[in-house]
């Protein structure tokens, strides 16, 4: 009976950390979605509502986030290393933060002109997140190493094109305004949405470490 007890206190807990983040990443997925329609609504109203949502959303974040960090200061042996799990689940939970930074900062501004940059980092940023969410959905099993590898390269590529397009957008922005709190207010909020860009490219990169270190 004993012997038992101790088999099962050594076995990995796969099911638990893969389930969390599955939800981790869904959770990036769903505010990101929001994120998307808060920069894309033109209702004061609805605009309230999805940052209510943002802010809801972020603290489903820190409390998954919490869970995992829970999990691997009590279980001994985990699926993968444990350095990977910790910048796994903080990575995650980086993008959900710049997310609700970045809607945040659009809120306190009282930012009313979405210019096409920022919808277009949300846009790439939601992208992200759904590649960010196949590849950790597949790491569960390892069955399909290419299509992980896959939606890691595109998630990279997705980042590049961000840098792009804030690179442009600032340039524009000096370029055509005179106002420099108006410089200083977008510069702001375009700079936290490509964090965010960045954020999802760092959990593609650790999501590659974890396939290295274990195919």
């Amino acid at each position: 009976m004993w012997i038992d007890k101790a088999l099962t206190f050594f076995v990995p807990k796969d099911k638990k950390f893969f389930a969390l983040f599955a939800k981790a990443s869904a959770n990036v997925v769903e505010i990101s979605k929001a994120l998307t329609e808060f920069v894309n609504t033109h209702s004061p109203e609805k605009r309230q509502e999805l940052m209510k949502k943002i802010y809801d959303l972020e603290h489903v974040g820190d409390e998954i986030t919490h869970e995992i960090l829970i999990e691997l200061s009590t279980n001994f042996i985990t699926p993968f290393d444990r350095e990977d799990i910790h910048y796994l689940a903080t990575s995650l939970d980086d993008v959900a933060d710049f997310i609700y930074g970045a809607a945040k900062r659009i809120q306190l501004y009282r930012l009313e002109e979405m210019t096409e940059p920022i919808r277009k980092l949300a846009e790439i940023i939601e992208k992200s997140a759904n590649e960010i969410n196949v590849a950790i959905y597949d790491l569960r099993s390892m069955d399909n190493i290419v299509r992980i590898k896959e939606a890691c390269v595109r998630v990279n590529s997705l980042e590049n094109h961000a840098d792009d397009v804030f690179h442009t957008a600032i340039g524009d922005l000096f370029e055509r305004e005179a106002d420099a709190k108006r410089i200083i207010m977008y510069q702001d909020i375009l700079a936290t949405l490509e964090t965010a860009t960045d954020k999802c490219e760092d959990v593609a990169n650790v999501i590659e470490t974890i396939l290295v270190k274990n195919s």
